[in-house]
């Protein structure tokens, strides 16, 4: 877990309270995602397509 480049998303650079995710991993056929404000809660697991399908319904404007 340690050995891992997290990525913060976009969104937390006023409050760096969201999500971070090791994109590198993503290959290896899971996602690991955790709570940047605590870390030591652990982290979640989504497969690439999972976490794909998320970012795109995020990234969508609210109606």
């Amino acid at each position: 877990m340690h050995d891992r480049q997290w990525v913060k998303s976009s969104y937390s650079a006023q409050t760096g309270e969201c999500v971070e995710w090791a994109p590198a991993l993503a290959s290896a056929g899971s996602v690991p995602v955790q709570d940047s404000k605590d870390v030591g809660r652990g982290e979640l697991r989504f497969s690439p397509a999972a976490w794909s399908a998320f970012v795109t319904e995020t990234q969508r404007p609210a109606k």
